[in-house]
This record gives C-alpha cells, sequence and structure tokens, in this order.
C-alpha cells in the first residue's frame, strides 16, 4: 500500500465524473485524490502554486511544461486522462525521472462512434435542420446518402479502424492513410492502403485520426488538393488543420461540410474564423464524454499511479 500523506492533484474536471471506482481506487491506496475545481480546468498559476504539495498528478488538457515539474519537488508521477500525451513535455518529465503515464484504448469506441455521428451530422444537415426549426423555419435540406461513397482515413489505429468499420456497415468504399501501420494489416482491416495524396483526392469524406505534429496536416495546399465537394471531419486534434484555410474553403465551395470536434485553442475564442464559415458543425471536444470511456479511462490512470507511488512499474507509459 502507499504510504500516509500521499497526495494526487487533480487538475481536469472531467476525471472519474460518471464512476466513484477511480476515487476510491486512489484514496484506498492512501494516493489522496484533491481536485480544486470541480467544474473548470486548473488555471496555470494556480497549477504552480498546487503542484508543490504534490506525488501525482493528473491532468486533462491542461500544459504540463518543465516549469510545473520544477515547481513540484514531490512529484513521482503525471497522468493524463486521455489517450494522447501532446499537453504533456514528455521529454522534461524523462529528464527528470517522473514516469508519463496515460490511458491507451480506454475511449476508442466513444470517439469512433461519436466521429461517425460527425459524419452523418455534416452529410444530412441534421444540426442545420435543428437550428432552423427553432428559428421558426421549416427547410427540406438534402444531403447524399453514404452508400456507395469513399471515406478516407488519415490515421488507421484503434479509432481509425472502428469508424473504418462502422462506414463498412453503411456500404461505404474505405480508404487508409497511415505511415506507421503496414499496408497488409490495413488491407486485413477491410481498407484499401494510399498514400495521403490519394485520400485527399480521392474521398468524399476525410476524416483525421492522428495525433498533432507541429504544422497543421491540412494546410491552405492540401485542402486545395481535397477533392471537390468532399467533407472534412475531426475529432482528433485542432492543430491538424489550418482554421482559416479551412473557413476560406467552406465559404468558397470547394468543401462542401466540415465537422470538428477538436481546435487548436480550446474554448473557441470569440470572433474565430470558423465560428462564421458556412455549412460547419462545431461541437466542444466532447467526443470522448461517455460513462463507459470515463470509468475505463480513470481507472487506468489512478491504477498506473498507486503502482509507481509503490515503486511498481506502470503498465502504460508515454514514449
Amino acid at each position: 500500500m502507499t504510504g500516509p500523506g500521499r497526495t494526487t492533484l487533480i487538475t481536469t474536471p472531467t476525471f472519474a465524473r460518471h464512476s466513484p471506482d477511480p476515487w476510491t481506487l486512489l484514496a484506498q491506496s492512501g494516493a489522496g485524490p484533491v481536485r480544486p475545481r470541480a467544474d473548470a480546468a486548473l488555471p496555470y498559476g494556480e497549477l504552480l502554486e498546487r503542484i508543490a504539495g504534490a506525488d501525482a498528478l493528473i491532468a486533462g488538457m491542461d500544459p504540463v511544461t518543465a516549469e510545473v515539474m520544477d515547481a513540484a519537488p514531490r512529484l513521482k508521477v503525471i497522468a493524463k486522462h486521455g489517450v494522447g500525451t501532446d499537453t504533456i513535455d514528455v521529454g522534461a518529465a524523462r529528464e527528470r525521472g517522473i514516469p508519463v503515464v496515460y490511458a491507451p484504448g480506454s475511449n476508442s469506441r466513444a470517439v469512433a462512434e461519436y466521429t461517425f455521428g460527425l459524419i452523418l451530422d455534416a452529410t444530412r444537415r441534421i444540426t442545420a435542420s435543428h437550428t432552423a426549426v427553432a428559428d421558426g423555419e421549416w427547410p427540406k435540406l438534402f444531403g447524399p446518402e453514404l452508400h456507395g461513397r469513399c471515406l478516407g482515413l488519415v490515421g488507421f489505429g484503434r479509432i481509425g479502424r472502428l469508424v473504418g468499420g462502422y462506414a463498412r456497415a453503411f456500404g461505404m468504399r474505405v480508404l487508409a492513410h497511415d505511415p506507421h501501420v503496414p499496408d497488409e494489416s490495413v488491407s486485413k482491416a477491410g481498407a484499401e492502403p494510399v498514400s495521403l495524396d490519394a485520400a485527399l483526392s480521392r474521398a468524399d469524406v476525410l476524416s483525421l485520426h492522428l495525433p498533432p505534429a507541429g504544422a497543421p496536416l491540412l494546410d491552405a495546399t492540401r485542402l486545395a488538393a481535397v477533392r471537390p465537394g468532399a467533407i472534412v471531419v475531426n475529432a482528433a486534434r485542432g492543430g491538424l488543420i489550418d482554421s482559416d484555410a479551412l473557413a476560406e474553403a467552406l465559404r468558397s465551395g470547394h468543401l462542401a461540410a466540415a465537422a470538428l470536434d477538436a481546435f487548436a485553442v480550446e474554448p473557441l475564442p470569440a470572433g474565430h474564423v470558423l465560428r462564421t464559415a458556412p455549412n460547419v458543425t462545431l461541437t466542444s471536444h466532447m467526443a470522448a464524454c461517455t460513462p463507459q470511456a470515463n470509468r475505463a479511462m480513470g481507472l487506468m490512470v489512478a491504477e498506473d499511479i498507486v503502482r509507481v507511488l509503490d515503486g511498481e512499474p506502470p503498465h502504460h507509459t508515454a514514449d
């Protein structure tokens, strides 16, 4: 058992929101869970103040920088309440001997189902119809059927494979581009392996399933190479798309629609170019928000925190 007086600082309001099990695991293991704010992420300045007394940290989308680590002399483990560690300076943690743990696969089905919901919304204009009806109108909005259409997946990990399966159930042809997945694996999963250029030019619906990689993957040049009249969906990371270029592609009619659940800056700022772009669905980075995923994610990071504090190796560490 973990020794007395250990504290786990929790900065994200979504940790274990739908299950007491992760809280119980930390508390019974002597890992003292503390969440100063239950309704919002902990501001960076307050994080710097509170981290000094923490032995473990559970973070959401907060930036966990070298400065945060240097303000935490007792810190023994950092946990990302999620599947991506891009908001954590993993290199700085490694230099300081602090393992970074996360919850791979915990929300894959939740995100995949939500992504396909965005595809349906963008093609059949469900949100647009709701807004019009709520405003007293009664439009008949047309959109294409998915059967016989082509889905291009950029990224073919757990989530991409699930989305591809849903697409095939709708009668779609599935293309997949992922330089880290062998072509044979893509083919066995029922998709056609293609280059990025082929995915852009052939897909009627283009869905992104990659971690961030610095500069936007879909910049103005690549958006111009997307098939005219296509739909772009992103429930991965906002930095994958150049927002200004996307808004222009929607305004010009080059793209028929876009549906986005992730943005480079969150919450989406007032006056953001996408707020006034046509034919776009914007949601608040909630693809992973199911009770099942929330419980699984919380338990995975809580278990690894307890293991580290007990002197055991964690199950899921960032590279």
